[in-house]
């Protein structure tokens, strides 16, 4: 099972983020490793993924599993056969782990939740499965009573990712026997002493340094101000332009309806890069 410092992992894209950057994968990947990462989860909200197409997220899949780092591939989608598809996948190319989102837009009742998630956790096993709890993007919170069924009826549901913020909504999922891995950043240190298994960390996918430092050393950890500087952007693209300017040959390009940096913006941010710290480059 992971445990430890994970990096929700930008996916690379070219053409004006209209295809996969299959040549930016395998330096990218090496990077992250590099900085001690336990691992890192792709395809998630940082990755970008919803907004790939199902042929897109496999390759990108397949292209990550390439590098040397164990991979949790986050299968959410809007679909129950098009998340089952996605987790089967994942599981055929070795992935360490299967991730699902609620799906977005629709509120569903616990029936329907709860068959969702078994559908994704039959359809990976015995891969180990997550919940991705992350109201602000689903749009709703996955009930505790459907995860205390799940854990009935999907023996390989391993933990969650819970990317809930303030702490009082992070707290209630931090549930004894599954491995919880924190998603805020300024959670970390509660989230750790509190017995989450680690962090999967969004400012990871551009500073996995700093994350694998407050990781080991959550009493040190002071992620805030260099959290606060990347989310005055649009933040796939600040997090893109901070990974091209550590020496990552990596493309600003964004999926739309996400944006790429104005002119602008890109001033802003790279002053703040040669005058910051920490915020190594």
């Amino acid at each position: 099972m992971l445990r430890g410092a994970l990096a929700a992992a930008l996916t690379p894209l070219r053409d004006g983020g209209e295809a996969l950057d299959e040549d930016a994968f395998a330096p990218y990947v090496e990077f992250l490793a590099a900085a001690g990462l336990d691992g890192i989860l792709v395809l998630g909200t940082t990755g970008e993924g919803i907004l790939l197409s199902l042929d897109e997220r496999r390759l990108a899949a397949e292209r990550f599993l390439e590098g040397p780092l164990p991979v949790i591939v986050h299968a959410g989608a809007q679909t129950t056969a098009a998340t089952a598809a996605l987790a089967k996948h994942a599981a055929a190319a070795g992935a360490a782990g299967v991730a699902v989102v609620g799906p977005p837009y629709f509120e569903l009742d616990e029936r329907a939740l709860l068959a969702h998630f078994e559908a994704a956790a039959r359809a990976c096993a015995p891969v180990p499965f997550y919940v991705y709890e992350f109201a602000a993007r689903s749009g709703y919170s996955v009930p505790l009573e459907v995860i205390g069924r799940l854990r009935e009826r999907a023996p390989n549901l391993a933990g969650l990712k819970v990317s809930d913020a303030p702490w009082e909504r992070l707290v209630p999922y931090l549930l004894e026997g599954l491995d919880v891995f924190v998603g805020p950043e300024a959670l970390i240190p509660q989230g750790l002493a509190a017995g989450a298994a680690g962090a999967v960390s969004g400012l990871a996918s551009a500073y996995p340094d700093l994350v694998v430092a407050a990781v080991r050393e959550p009493e040190l950890a002071d992620l805030g101000p260099v959290r606060a500087a990347l989310q005055r952007f649009p933040f796939q693209a600040a997090a893109k332009l901070v990974v091209a300017r550590r020496g990552v040959p990596i493309r600003p390009d964004v999926r739309a309806p996400l944006r790429m940096l104005t002119p602008a913006e890109t001033k802003e941010l790279e002053r703040w890069l040669e005058s910051s710290s920490p915020a190594p480059v």
